[in-house]
């Protein structure tokens, strides 16, 4: 085995990445393109906007909640169509939608970078990130996130936490300015603004955004956004699941480049239990499904085997402290009842 540990390292060692061709990047950009077109849609819509979903839809009896159901793909058009028209005709709704997307692309493009930057550096094999555009109201901020794909073997432990974790540290501190901003800008509030509780939404705020209206000086509601503090918050969510210690996720990767295979193994399943003992209560208190959706992620996460890579020689001290800022940021974006609902 260290002979073979020797090898790949000659091997890693004078091999050059992959690199992405002009077509490549085409498609890359395009897939961005559209998914700054959905996002800045989904921006100025309910919940993070201020237009209003089907403000005159009121269906009381199931006849009118079948009528409604039955014509819903003509009223999600005409939501649609008309929304894009007050982009292009209204500088302040597109001032919005495009504060909005910039955001957070940027935080999920920091995000993607920082992973596929540490791949160069390591010269493993990725892709670069494919971003997930989705209509709005199915994704409710336009798109699914971002990822890329890595298509050689991990050559070390190390490789595998310096990947695992580039991707959330990068994403971490390009959204604390974005939120910043947001929460400088709380009072400027435009008059037709639409707050989430007016929809029966609340959304809670994450340790990191409390600290920082702290440290600004402003009062924090939960039932307040403007594009930048939604960007913000979207980034923590996405930050908090990735960092989750299961599977292929982000923390997944740091936990097994730590602590070894076992390890990994029960904290991905603690990890789901927790998640789904969250799921109910939050159910239960909230009447949110949300946190469904993220043990049905766990779940699957659980059974996607994790690859070991080529070196198994454990990480040093100074990376084992920087797994512990990682829980930090993990910490600082977590909170087990993202939205609540009433």
């Amino acid at each position: 085995m260290p002979e073979l540990n020797s090898l790949a390292n000659q091997f890693f060692d004078r091999r050059e990445a992959m690199r992405p061709t002009a077509r490549t990047w085409v498609k890359h950009i395009a897939l961005l393109l559209v998914a700054f077109f959905t996002v800045t849609i989904a921006g100025v819509l309910e919940p993070f906007g201020f237009i209003k979903i089907f403000p005159d839809a009121d269906p009381q009896t199931w006849t009118e909640i079948f009528q409604f159901l039955l014509l819903l793909p003509v009223h999600y058009f005409y939501l649609i169509s008309h929304t894009i028209y007050r982009l292009f005709t209204e500088y302040e709704t597109l001032k919005y939608g495009v504060s909005f997307s910039a955001s957070l692309l940027t935080i999920l493009t920091a995000h993607e970078a920082g992973h596929y930057v540490a791949c160069r550096l390591y010269r493993v094999d990725a892709t670069l990130p494919y971003f997930i555009p989705l209509p709005p109201m199915i994704g409710p901020a336009g798109t699914l996130g971002a990822f890329i794909k890595i298509v050689s073997p991990m050559p070390s432990r190390r490789a595998t936490f310096d990947i695992g974790i580039a991707g959330p540290i990068a994403g971490f501190l390009a959204l604390i300015p974005v939120a910043i901003i947001g929460l400088l800008l709380m009072e400027q509030v435009p008059p037709e603004k639409v707050s989430a509780a007016e929809i029966g939404l609340h959304f809670s705020n994450p340790l990191l955004t409390q600290f920082l209206a702290w440290f600004v000086g402003v009062n924090l509601s939960s039932d307040y956004f403007n594009p930048f503090l939604a960007a913000a918050w979207i980034g923590l969510l996405v930050t908090s699941l990735n960092l989750i210690p299961s599977g292929q996720l982000d923390g997944g990767h740091a936990v097994y480049a730590v602590f070894g295979e076992r390890i990994h193994r029960w904290t991905g399943r603690i990890a789901f239990v927790l998640m789904s003992l969250i799921s109910v209560s939050g159910w239960y208190l909230y009447s949110s499904p949300s946190g469904f959706l993220f043990a049905i992620l766990l779940a699957v996460m659980m059974r996607v085997r994790h690859p070991e890579p080529l070196d198994n020689t454990p990480l040093n001290s100074t990376r084992k402290l920087i797994a512990l800022l990682t829980l930090l940021i993990f910490i600082l974006s977590f909170v087990p009842f993202p939205i609540q609902i009433g």
